[in-house]
């Protein structure tokens, strides 16, 4: 699979030319994940969503991320003002407000600040034994960065441990339960509790152990939802991850990756999203 950074600008979507406010925001990683779930969607990708592969890892996803949001706040208010629903110092606002780098969640003005409703963070990844087996999904109830804090000679302290901040970031319960509730309701395997958020994937029974200790409620592994999140987060956006679950959390083994039936798995829960999340 590539890593290209796809993001929105990447499009071909002019400020003049977003198509609306209120959409949904999917990010991936890579375009073999952005494929299965454009595949899923159909027809209905056009009409809500927007889907981009942001690139590997938290950084890559939370700055994909925050330049899709960002983008879509400016171009809503752009196309506000060129159909004279807008006053010039709005458009000025909202990139103000796309623009900022300070702490807590950032907001446009007028319409554009409705750009997009919903961001989700969507893949395959990790499932841990038990709790998600290979060619099922999770849809978390929230994401967490795992391996952000610090080592010390009595083990792993965490960022919220340190005093830094919050490596956990709740999903958006009611959405979550109804998705869930949906894909079960459509005869897919799917499974709750929280996605863990790594820099280094697990190849190891060891770290899939110390994993387990952090995060005693861990079902899925990614290297994208927190970053994904936390970018959503400071535009005051709902999120969700959804997983499709390729291999085994714990021991390197390629040979056993299921990346097909993972990504089909993806493409299956993609195509009710929309009667899911528009109910």
């Amino acid at each position: 699979m590539t890593t290209r950074n796809d993001t929105v600008s990447a499009q071909n979507i002019s400020p003049l030319e977003f198509r609306g406010t209120s959409r949904v925001l999917i990010v991936t990683a890579v375009d073999a994940e952005k494929d299965a779930i454009i595949r899923g969607l159909g027809d209905q990708a056009a009409e809500c969503f927007d889907v981009i592969a942001a690139g590997v890892g938290p950084a890559s996803a939370a700055a994909g991320t925050a330049a899709a949001i960002a983008f879509a706040i400016v171009a809503a208010s752009a196309r506000d003002l060129a159909q004279g629903t807008a006053a010039p110092e709005e458009l000025d606002a909202a990139q103000g407000s796309a623009a900022s780098s300070g702490p807590g969640p950032a907001r446009g003005t007028g319409n554009g600040s409705s750009a997009y409703r919903l961001v989700i963070s969507a893949g395959i990844g990790g499932g841990f034994p038990g709790r998600a087996d290979v060619g099922s999904l999770v849809v978390a109830d929230a994401m967490v960065a795992a391996d952000l804090g610090s080592q010390t000679p009595d083990g792993f302290l965490s960022v919220d441990e340190l005093g830094f901040g919050s490596s956990r970031v709740a999903a958006d319960a009611v959405l979550a339960a109804r998705l869930r509730h949906e894909l079960q309701r459509a005869g897919l395997a799917v499974s709750g509790g929280t996605a863990v958020t790594v820099s280094t994937a697990t190849g190891t029974a060891q770290t899939a152990a110390e994993l387990l200790r952090r995060v005693p409620d861990a079902a899925a592994e990614g290297m994208e939802g927190f970053g994904v999140a936390t970018a959503a987060q400071q535009f005051g956006l709902p999120v969700l991850e959804l997983r499709g679950i390729s291999n085994a959390v714990g021991p390197r083994d390629r040979d056993a990756w299921r990346i097909k039936d993972a990504l089909d798995a993806l493409q299956a829960a993609s195509s009710i999203l929309r009667e899911v999340i528009t109910s």
